[in-house]
């Protein structure tokens, strides 16, 4: 598992007293925004996420305690481990969605994901504009978009000279940064 932060406790317990349960892909999707989307049957059914996105996860404590149990896997595929199954996680973007905050105007922002999660970009030049506008950041803990509500702060920090964006397409950005936005099952072996 990547992502440094030991899981809950009793996910750790779980995983122990349940080593082979299933795993999940599919019924659990991230937005651009940050917002978590629960997708059934039916919703699938309807279409491709970000299309069609589900259920909005609006409780406190559950979001919490994905954003607690949220990391990655050797391949790039983040998913959240749910005791002990794990729900492979659909992303529209990037793995992190960051929030900024700056203490003064002119500092450089501090950035903080989805999950509450603090961090730093790796460097000045580890921000990058894709086709569309959209700011990203590579940090300690991962690459994530920033937050639309937020590219104000963005801006002044490119502005300030804090951060020096380069462009890259956004089709290549999983392939560079290691991550995959919707990690599938393994393929079964025909029958004989």
């Amino acid at each position: 598992m990547r992502y440094g932060r030991r899981m809950d406790a009793i996910v750790e317990a779980a995983l122990r007293k349940w080593p082979d349960v299933p795993h999940c892909w599919g019924w659990l999707a991230l937005d651009a925004r940050g917002d978590w989307y629960m997708r059934d049957d039916r919703v699938r059914a309807a279409g491709p996420f970000p299309q069609v996105k589900g259920s909005r996860i609006v409780h406190d404590k559950l979001l919490a305690f994905i954003g607690r149990n949220y990391a990655s896997d050797a391949q790039g595929a983040w998913f959240f481990q749910n005791g002990p199954q794990r729900v492979y996680v659909t992303l529209e973007a990037a793995p992190w969605v960051w929030r900024l905050h700056a203490d003064e105007p002119g500092t450089e922002p501090m950035l903080r994901s989805h999950t509450g999660t603090p961090a730093q970009p790796r460097s000045a030049d580890a921000v990058w504009l894709d086709e569309a506008g959209r700011l990203f950041v590579d940090t300690g803990i991962g690459f994530g978009l920033v937050h639309s509500l937020d590219m104000g702060l963005a801006a002044d920090a490119v502005e300030q000279g804090c951060w020096r964006p380069r462009e890259m397409a956004f089709a290549g950005m999983p392939a560079r940064f290691g991550y995959q936005l919707d990690s599938q099952p393994p393929s079964r072996p025909e029958p004989r």
